[in-house]
């Protein structure tokens, strides 16, 4: 039996060439004033959200939370937190964005819980043994004293990934006791997912959303879930190198798939079925498709284009590889330059090419002073690189503020970092605030017309970025996004795309079936429009305005309509 619940019509496909925003809700509009960012300040700006042509959002976490990481440690998965608003708040937020045609998908944070969660406190508050502890990872450290973690598992935010407890209950109430595992924060111990209490509870979250009209779900590290726990435990001492054939102790694991095959279930109880896509970082192979299966989430995150250096043949491989993987899942693929983990994407294009992750640290760590970076290029590059994928099938995913072309913070005073992995790294790693500043809307009001004082400082610039400055501005990166997302939903067609040409050093050129046609020179000078193009159907370029029979200017994607 399907659930009708209050959604839009029901295209059971909308996600799968849809464009849509991530809003990380703090940042992105304050309507009580308290400094943070709110879901009565989301709906306050739907008319903007729907000018802007997305088709939907997603939301990351607005659950009660400590904020010990921004909001991923979760208190109560079915709950607002009230420097947020309320569920009614949510509600009204859902029905806004409905009556706009904009879907509405939410974060759901499954590897852990925060501390303050009941059931963790239950667990705190019972001895070793308990059914308590049995929805978690508790476990007798080693040595004779127990003093020594029972692994050398590292913490995504530095650190090892165990915190031992000083036991409240049983004979050894007082003292130093078992350890909890956390692939994360302290904060945020990991749920076992080997436990039917833990499975059935999420399935309850599931409907508790699907219920209030939510069309989708993000999935958080959607490949950890399921660990292999058995003693004596395995030795992982790095995170970032996977094991990529099922065996991983912390990730990946083949029975993880077990668990998303219960969501599918749940999800297609409703009309139209809910959608759900998994953030899972495994490697570019068939596993990957295992997450985008129909039985299983349906769509997973790819970060390929993310994480690769401005070059066209680069960009060109991926796309094919991505497109080929998305056939071979049922699902659709997925595109991302930025997002709340991630410096963002004008930044990282205007520092050096050949950059590595370690110098983007380094430059963070600098304040932005070094390497010197080349913002124009950055901000040239980021333009073109959107419209390429913004033309590609798929879903494309958008980060709040790059619309506005905002680069990455970079200086913000020590004193204001949150970031827990500044802190876990004892300040050898920056952290991610500097993607998180809130969003200037206006270039002369109080704090930008953000709301109250933020709780990251926004930078004197903010103002040469601010919505007001741009709106309406032909040539502005605001108004780029307007009129691509526009053409995007004009042109849309089938999941397909042909090159039209032979791979070359600088220029890319593919053609969807109903003759929509992206040309991206990805060179440091203008190069010659392919022979048989005509210049005359150009109706979007990422730079200048177009001048017919022009060359293709360095560093630019134009589109050709049919």
């Amino acid at each position: 039996m399907s659930i009708e619940t209050p959604a839009l019509h029901p295209d059971a496909n909308w996600w799968r060439q849809a464009a849509v925003y991530q809003i990380y809700p703090r940042s992105f509009a304050d309507a009580n004033r308290d400094g943070l960012g709110d879901l009565p300040g989301v709906t306050s700006r739907m008319g903007y959200l729907s000018e802007l042509g997305i088709d939907a959002i997603w939301l990351s976490p607005f659950y009660p939370s400590a904020l010990a990481d921004g909001g991923y440690d979760v208190d109560d998965h079915r709950n607002v937190d009230p420097r947020l608003g309320s569920l009614a708040d949510f509600d009204a937020m859902v029905a806004s964005a409905h009556a706009a045609d904009i879907r509405i998908i939410v974060d759901i944070v499954p590897n852990h819980s925060s501390n303050r969660h009941v059931w963790f406190q239950e667990a705190l508050a019972s001895a070793p043994g308990s059914a308590a502890r049995a929805r978690y990872h508790f476990l007798d450290g080693l040595g004779d004293d127990g003093a020594r973690p029972p692994s050398d598992w590292p913490s995504h935010f530095g650190g090892g990934a165990w915190t031992r407890v000083v036991e409240q209950a049983g004979p050894n109430a007082g003292k130093p006791g078992q350890w909890y595992l956390h692939l994360f924060a302290p904060e945020q111990p990991d749920f076992n997912w080997d436990h039917p209490e833990v499975r059935a509870d999420f399935h309850t979250t599931l409907r508790f959303w699907a219920d209030r009209g939510v069309d989708g779900f993000r999935v958080d590290v959607a490949h950890a879930l399921v660990k292999d726990m058995s003693l004596p435990l395995r030795s992982k001492p790095a995170l970032a190198v996977l094991v990529d054939d099922g065996t991983d102790p912390l990730f990946d694991r083949d029975a993880v798939h077990e668990v998303f095959a219960g969501w599918r279930a749940v999800l297609n109880e409703y009309n139209p079925p809910r959608t759900a896509v998994a953030e899972a970082w495994v490697p570019f192979t068939d596993r990957r498709l295992k997450y985008a299966q129909p039985t299983g989430l349906g769509q997973a995150f790819n970060f390929d284009l993310l994480q690769a250096p401005f070059v066209a043949a680069e960009f060109r491989a991926i796309v094919q590889k991505c497109l080929a993987e998305a056939a071979g899942s049922g699902a659709s693929s997925t595109w991302v330059f930025s997002n709340h983990d991630v410096i963002r994407h004008p930044s990282r294009y205007a520092l050096p090419d050949g950059s590595t992750e370690d110098d983007l640290e380094a430059w963070l760590l600098a304040d932005g002073e070094a390497p010197a970076a080349d913002l124009a290029r950055g901000l040239r590059r980021a333009r073109a690189a959107t419209l390429f994928m913004l033309g590609l099938p798929g879903s494309a995913y958008l980060y709040q503020g790059e619309e506005l072309g905002l680069f990455e913070v970079a200086d913000l005073p020590q004193a204001s970092l949150q970031d827990p992995t500044w802190f876990r790294t004892k300040h050898k790693v920056k952290g991610r605030d500097g993607c998180r500043v809130p969003l200037p809307w206006d270039a002369t009001a109080e704090n930008f017309g953000f709301g109250g004082t933020p709780w990251l400082p926004q930078p004197a610039w903010f103002a040469d970025n601010a919505v007001t400055v741009q709106d309406g501005v032909a040539g502005s990166t605001l108004e780029l996004y307007r009129v691509a997302l526009r053409w995007r939903r004009k042109l849309q067609c089938d999941e397909s795309l042909a090159w039209l040409s032979a791979p070359r050093d600088t220029l890319t050129h593919y053609r969807r079936p109903n003759g929509w046609e992206v040309l991206t020179n990805f060179g440091d000078a203008p190069t010659p429009l392919p022979a048989g193009v005509d210049s005359a159907t150009v109706v979007l370029s990422s730079g200048a305005p177009w001048a017919a029979g022009a060359c293709i200017p360095a560093e630019t994607t134009l589109w050709l309509a049919p």
